[in-house]
């Protein structure tokens, strides 16, 4: 991937892919220079042209203006196949799409339309396995910190998950999981190996220690957790880290 007139004039030739800067300003060969940076070095043989859109999630004028600026850049290289649209960009219509797009977060029930019924399917699923139950009865606190204090009877649950998984710290208190049909909330904060789960409601037969909770499924997607950490989809998935143990599942 050749990024900017540099990079171009340092390759010694043979097939390469080149990115050009629309409007996000990050990587990519600038739209005012990239006829000129292509015209200098007629020996290149690029197998891709390629950008990336800054707001394809929102309804944006500048989907559009992108859209155009790359539309021009890549009528330079007849014949050689265009990319612009990645998850959310896809969605924006056929005009967006030229020869190739390229589907990241969606592939994994990620909503490529935020505030849209989400057109995936969701396929990641995460568990935790439960280490210890006990029962408390105020006034008690619950994890690091004292956040959370307990004002009635309740059973608790120790789940081994936690930041140094990739879990987020910042479902303290605000996060949830599941088991069977019932949402159980996250109580006190998010430790390194350790996430403490409030399960009362949870009938007893479906919660022992080795019982696993979900914490990513279909009942409690990408999305759902995500708006509780304050953050993106996207950042939920790239943070799982290598301590979990995956299974990948194909289709029969």
């Amino acid at each position: 991937m050749l990024n900017d007139r540099g990079q171009v004039e340092r390759w010694p030739g043979g097939p390469c892919a080149l990115h050009v800067d629309t409007g996000m300003n990050r990587l990519g060969i600038a739209v005012a220079d990239f006829a000129r940076v292509v015209e200098a070095r007629p020996n290149l043989a690029p197998a891709l042209v390629m950008s990336h859109l800054a707001c394809a999630d929102e309804d944006s004028p500048m989907n559009e203006a992108q859209r155009q600026a790359f539309a021009s850049a890549a009528a330079r290289l007849p014949g050689v196949p265009a990319s612009l649209a990645a998850s959310s960009g896809m969605f924006l219509g056929s005009g967006y799409h030229f020869d190739l797009v390229r589907p990241g977060a969606a592939l994994y029930g990620v909503n490529p339309r935020p505030g849209q019924p989400n057109p995936m399917a969701q396929v990641v699923r995460l568990q935790g396995k439960i280490l210890q139950l006990r029962d408390v009865d105020s006034p008690m606190t619950v994890g690091y910190g004292a956040t959370h204090r307990v004002t009635r009877r309740c059973r608790l649950a120790t789940v081994a998950i936690g930041y140094a998984d990739g879990y987020p710290r910042s479902l303290s208190n605000r996060g949830f999981g599941v088991i069977g049909e019932w949402r159980v909330p996250i109580v006190g904060r998010v430790s390194m190996d350790l996430t403490i789960f409030d399960i009362t409601e949870v009938p007893e037969a479906l919660a022992a220690p080795g019982s696993l909770v979900e914490l990513i499924g279909a009942d409690l997607t990408v999305d759902d957790v995500a708006e509780a950490a304050g953050t993106i989809g996207y950042e939920i998935l790239t943070r799982l880290g290598r301590r979990h143990h995956r299974v990948h599942v194909t289709g029969s």
